[in-house]
């Protein structure tokens, strides 16, 4: 797994309020659905993008069938797909939001030439990791689930 710092982690995740989730699903017990949803109830403006779901609306926004179809600037693109289908997700995303800072990619899915290609046009890139699970963790909130956070805090 790749290694990032905390605050690295964390100015990408204050840093970034608008997030394409790509390959976001409908249904409320996926993975993608859940993060989706979390991220939104943070604050975060989430844009979903899923060919097989355009048009329905998810977390007060449309549906968009790709990046390419998202009118507005995106910060970060978090995708939920299989590593093989990330370089085309990702020339996608520098080509069609100049502004993108981050490219994210979920547990379990790495490719280093899209990554390489996303830094050396000076975009962030997060491998294998869960924007979720590191919020909760940076933040404060694994807390209550019980686990140790290393953060000092009175919130319950």
């Amino acid at each position: 797994m790749p290694d990032y710092s905390d605050s690295h982690l964390k100015s990408i995740l204050q840093g970034n309020r608008t997030i394409a989730v790509v390959g976001v699903s409908m249904n409320p017990v996926r993975p993608s659905y859940y993060v989706a949803r979390y991220l939104g109830l943070k604050g975060y403006r989430v844009i979903p993008v899923n060919p097989g779901h355009a048009g329905k609306r998810l977390f007060g926004e449309i549906v968009q069938p790709s990046l390419s179809a998202v009118t507005d600037p995106v910060d970060m693109v978090d995708i939920f797909r299989r590593s093989e289908a990330v370089p085309p997700i990702v020339e996608e995303a520098l080509e069609v939001f100049p502004a993108l800072k981050c490219i994210w990619m979920q547990i379990g899915v790495e490719h280093a030439e899209a990554a390489a290609l996303a830094e050396a046009r000076g975009v962030d890139v997060v491998q294998d990791r869960c924007p979720k699970i590191e919020y909760q963790r940076l933040f404060g909130e694994l807390r209550m689930g019980g686990f140790a956070t290393g953060i000092i805090s009175s919130k319950l």
